[in-house]
């Protein structure tokens, strides 16, 4: 054994990463990395395939649903090949008017939802039809979500699901301070006051004033300990609210209905718009009932009810959102319009350069 670590492949120099053999794991119909303020072609020139690394991969396609594939008993075949059929040809841009990136396309009127006059209201009251506001063991949010595709939305399903929630609620406001390398100027330190940085918002980053209650559905938005699953993205629901930590059980994954403990962390958002860096001590928490599409990646769902108030507006979104799910039964779309009447058809972006050396 030990002659064999000490192997040493004389052409290692001269090869990709040493000669190492190096795993990607990716979906190209899913949504691209993220550049802020980019152009359709700075986003595409992010992709790993678009570096010079490219030519020294293989390319292997897996071509089936795993998701779909563990279908449960019951459920129509046929159906389920049509579902994925419509998927791929979503993720692939070959459905709807062709164009370049943008496409309007018709949603299968089973997967309509016709709005009853408050959209929040009427994607709640389809994707949680079981939620009382007393639930505090999270059943009904174990596999279910609401989707969509930005953060103003979320913000108000999340506040409106969690008015609806029993129990007394205790709200924990965070510590801003200005970065000294920022401070330094007499001018600088009276803009960024306290006051000032409270009031700011910005993706990855929890709010100044963070409400929560006892069976509430939370996401962590920090990567805290992963051999317990505690990683960016993980949803949990708030079983203990302390006035320094806030105890949850872990909702999904093979650590599920573990109990854990979270504490304030000092968070430095990284969004290049913001002209200057302050730190911000909060727990690194935000309500869940709904969730952003670039949030839910990587998530298994059986239920997912996507609101669009406004269309989605980056290659793979609504991809992602419909390809939550484990059953076609389970994707319910709200479609609307600022005066609230409901749509049929919506926006499918994908730029279909992305997919050229594949």
């Amino acid at each position: 054994m030990r002659d064999i670590l000490r192997f040493v492949n004389q052409n290692s120099a001269h090869r990709t990463f040493g000669g190492k053999i190096v795993v990607f794991g990716g979906d190209f119909r899913q949504i691209l990395p993220v550049v802020p303020k980019g152009s359709r072609q700075d986003i595409v020139s992010s992709a790993i395939n678009s570096s010079y690394l490219w030519k020294h991969c293989k390319v292997m396609c897996l071509t089936k649903n795993l998701r779909l594939n563990s279908m449960q008993p019951g459920l129509d075949q046929q159906r389920m090949e049509q579902f994925a059929d419509w998927l791929s040809s979503i993720g692939d841009g070959t459905i709807g008017e062709d164009n370049d990136g943008y496409a309007e396309v018709d949603i299968p009127s089973e997967m309509l939802l016709k709005c009853d006059g408050d959209p929040i209201a009427t994607i709640v009251n389809s994707t949680f039809p079981q939620f009382n506001g007393g639930i505090i063991d999270g059943s009904c949010f174990y596999s279910t979500a609401i989707l969509a595709p930005t953060l103003q939305v979320v913000n108000e399903v999340n506040e409106y699901m969690s008015d609806l929630t029993i129990g007394e609620g205790k709200t924990y406001f965070s510590s801003d301070t200005a970065c000294k390398a920022d401070g330094t100027s007499t001018v600088l330190a009276d803009v960024h006051t306290p006051e000032f940085l409270n009031t700011i918002r910005a993706s990855g980053l929890p709010n100044h004033a963070l409400t929560l209650k006892v069976g509430s559905p939370v996401m962590l938005m920090r990567n805290i300990d992963h051999s317990l699953g505690l990683c960016n993205g993980t949803r949990l629901v708030v079983t203990r609210l302390a006035e320094h930590v806030v105890e949850g059980s872990i909702l999904a994954g093979p650590n599920a209905g573990t109990r854990v403990l979270i504490a304030r962390m000092t968070i430095t958002p990284s969004d290049t718009r913001l002209p200057f860096k302050f730190n911000r001590r909060q727990f690194p928490l935000m309500l869940s009932y709904a969730m952003t599409i670039n949030k839910s990646q990587g998530q298994t769902l059986s239920n997912v009810g996507l609101i669009l108030r406004k269309p989605v507006f980056v290659h793979g979104q609504l991809y992602v959102a419909a390809s939550r799910i484990s059953q076609p039964n389970g994707l319910k779309i709200l479609i609307c319009d600022d005066s609230k009447s409901t749509l049929s058809s919506t926006t499918n972006v994908v730029y279909k350069e992305v997919f050229n050396n594949l």
